[in-house]
């Protein structure tokens, strides 16, 4: 029966596919990412496709790599965050398919396992880091907090964010971690064996936002739009408090003193950075504009493209992944 769901066509056979793929790619923290390893803090963790350190011009090779740990800090933490809120989601998605398609149920369950599983990676990380770095790091938003924030919203807007974060999450890898060669080696580990399990996440994203969609009159589609809106404006809002901490954290714990202009160009840099990472870069990523813009009419597409437009001054100076915004 497995086979002929492949074969069909129907919904069902590509939520087959991603338990297919879940057990597929299975891993375990400690067993395939972790290894007893500890973090090589004489390494890069993010890289500068994501960090932006080419454009501050002024800072030197330890300083670079200071600040891409700092950021590399804030991005496992960042995505322990959201992960929050997609857990809880996953696991009211399975809820509605369990008295229906066991199929889809079974892969939401794992897609929620892995969830969870992902959520205790970055607690461990950030354990880990916290043991090596400095003192004085802050960790700006509570998960639970945006969590029911975030789940506040229509169903509709939570899979959409839900499509671009775990789509972004592919691009990253693809076209910035896996190309760099003097990146850390358990932190190039550790987005490796995330990348593996995010990617038939957003299949899953995919097929509920579709499923969601096509419940919704109009008038409905139109209030998510506002809702996905609304939910941008959420996360800038995250990542403007998380960049100010990062960047005031980094110039007390560099060895370099930095005057008021070069700390207020470190702190504008960081922002940036953390705006291409968490929204221009998923929002420009093709394949989820392909899926949101064709839910869309074309008032619905015009409120969206107004609404992002002001987040193009943080497309980088050397773009890694120069993808076109829709027409």
């Amino acid at each position: 029966m497995q086979t002929n769901l492949h074969a069909t066509g129907h919904p069902s056979s590509r939520y087959a596919q991603c338990i297919d793929a879940s057990k597929r790619v299975r891993w375990d923290i400690d067993r395939d990412v972790i290894r007893g390893r500890r973090f090589d803090f004489g390494k890069t963790f993010l890289p500068a496709g994501l960090s932006l350190v080419d454009e501050l011009p002024f800072l030197g090779a330890a300083d670079r790599r200071l600040l891409s740990q700092v950021q590399g800090r804030s991005y496992a933490y960042l995505f322990g965050l959201v992960e929050r809120y997609i857990a809880a989601k996953t696991s009211d998605l399975g809820r509605s398919h369990a008295l229906g398609d066991q199929v889809a149920f079974e892969a939401l369950v794992r897609m929620t396992e892995e969830e969870l599983k992902h959520q205790e990676l970055f607690r461990r990380l950030e354990s880990m880091m916290a043991a090596d770095m400095p003192a004085g790091y802050e960790m700006t938003a509570d998960a639970d907090a945006v969590a029911g924030a975030v789940l506040a919203a229509s169903s509709w807007a939570v899979l959409a964010l839900t499509l671009d974060i775990e789509l972004f999450t592919q691009a990253h890898y693809r076209a910035s971690i896996q190309p760099e060669e003097d990146l850390s080696e358990m932190w190039k580990d550790v987005f490796l064996y995330h990348w593996k399990e995010e990617s038939q996440h957003a299949m899953l994203d995919e097929l509920e936002l579709l499923r969601e969609n096509a419940r919704l009159t109009k008038a409905e589609r139109d209030a998510a739009v506002g809702d996905l809106i609304a939910l941008v404006g959420a996360v800038d809002g995250i990542l403007q408090a998380q960049a100010e901490a990062d960047a005031r954290y980094f110039c007390r714990i560099s060895a370099t003193h930095f005057d008021a202009a070069r700390a207020a160009q470190i702190g504008a840099t960081v922002l940036k950075a953390y705006r291409w990472q968490y929204l221009l870069s998923g929002v420009m990523e093709p394949r989820f504009q392909k899926v949101l813009f064709g839910l869309l009419d074309a008032e619905q597409a015009e409120r969206i493209k107004q609404a992002v437009a002001p987040l193009a001054g943080a497309m980088p100076a050397r773009p890694t992944m120069p993808l076109p915004m829709a027409a």
